[in-house]
């Protein structure tokens, strides 16, 4: 029978040696490498995603992991600082500023990539 219960999110990157370093060290996520060589991020919420190689990857068009925060401001001053970069568009009608905040439009949000090309936020509770 299907159940919702233990579902779990996944995407690829092209490095996983890359996105192990990306993921654990500049975000400072838990992330441990499992026994089919993918990775494993644990969230504080008790929840995993998946991230898997695949030898043509193609990073996502869109947001595929986003991270709540307080204080977008604060957390992209803190990115930034780990050397990510969140002035990622460029396009007027998404009204960024200068550090890629898009305010007023929905929460404030600021999107940055992995290694691979996959778009991320942070955005305001």
């Amino acid at each position: 029978m299907f159940t919702g219960d233990s579902a779990f999110s996944g995407f690829s990157v092209d490095d996983i040696d890359a996105a192990q370093t990306f993921y654990g060290e500049t975000l400072g996520l838990t992330v441990t490498k499992n026994r089919m060589g993918f990775l494993d991020v644990h969230l504080a919420t008790g929840s995993t995603i998946l991230i898997y190689t695949k030898p043509n990857h193609e990073p996502a068009s869109f947001t595929i992991l986003n991270f709540p925060v307080d204080d977008v401001e604060a957390a992209v001053d803190d990115l930034n600082a780990r050397g990510v970069v969140t002035k990622i568009y460029t396009d007027p009608d998404f009204g960024t500023d200068a550090k890629g905040i898009s305010r007023g439009q929905g929460p404030d949000i600021a999107w940055f990539t992995d290694p691979a090309g996959n778009v991320l936020s942070v955005l305001s509770t």
